[in-house]
């Protein structure tokens, strides 16, 4: 099967019409949604979507990497790439494949098919990896970026406003020895409740000006709060 047959370009052209994409080489396409599994029972010169996904992978960490450089401008490296890789892991991708209902589309052995493989995880972000590759070989970096990009900013948007992928301390740290040749110092302030309940009130200084004050029931935790605070501060203000 080298060529695609009319009743698979009939199926195909609900899933260009989702992408809003209609491919020039419809067989990449197809292939990117061939998994190794149908392959393997049939004689036929066909082949499956492994080297797409290696090529997918590439392009999903361009089109990430290059929206969160842009869109965070404050944000410390460790914590962009503690995002992007939120973003390109398995399960992510694999809740993005079924919002385009890729199972749907895809080519699987008897066996695999059986056994439920429209639905793993692992195929379905394959399928992703491997679908984002051949966009690219069939229309270039903005295209793929046209249909890509509006799924990929949710997730990231998601990851990136949760307390759990933001470094505060990182980041402001960065930002205040690229900006000011200086680093915050932290002091715990106060201890509040008792010794079963506390929690720590904790100030971050900048050139020995106070720039935030944040609680929490651990030192660190109270310090992250600081930190977040001045962030938002000198963001916002720039009055350092």
């Amino acid at each position: 099967m080298t060529d695609v047959s009319p009743d698979r370009i009939e199926k195909l052209s609900s899933l260009q019409e989702t992408l809003g994409h209609e491919f020039v080489d419809l067989k990449l396409l197809n292939k990117s949604l061939t998994h190794k599994s149908y392959v393997n029972e049939r004689n036929e010169l066909v082949k499956h979507n492994e080297r797409f996904e290696f090529l997918g992978d590439s392009v999903l960490d361009i089109l990430v990497s290059d929206y969160l450089v842009d869109k965070y401008k404050d944000y410390a490296e460790g914590t962009l790439s503690k995002i992007r890789a939120a973003v390109v892991n398995e399960s992510c991708l694999a809740g993005l494949a079924r919002q385009l209902n890729l199972g749907e589309y895809l080519l699987l052995g008897k066996g695999e098919h059986l056994s439920g493989g429209r639905d793993k995880s692992s195929i379905l972000a394959n399928a992703f990896e491997a679908l984002v590759g051949a966009l690219f070989k069939d229309g270039g970096l903005e295209s793929t970026s046209k249909v890509f990009l509006p799924l990929l900013k949710f997730e990231i948007e998601k990851f990136a406003d949760s307390w759990s992928f933001r470094d505060y301390k990182s980041d402001l740290q960065e930002i205040t020895q690229n900006k000011l040749v200086c680093t915050p110092s932290y002091k715990v302030v106060n201890e509040l409740g008792p010794d079963h309940a506390k929690e720590f009130e904790v100030v971050v200084m900048i050139k020995s000006k106070i720039m935030g004050n944040g609680l929490g029931k651990s030192k660190k935790e109270a310090e992250q709060a600081a930190a977040k605070i001045a962030m938002e501060s000198f963001t916002n203000e720039s009055n350092i």
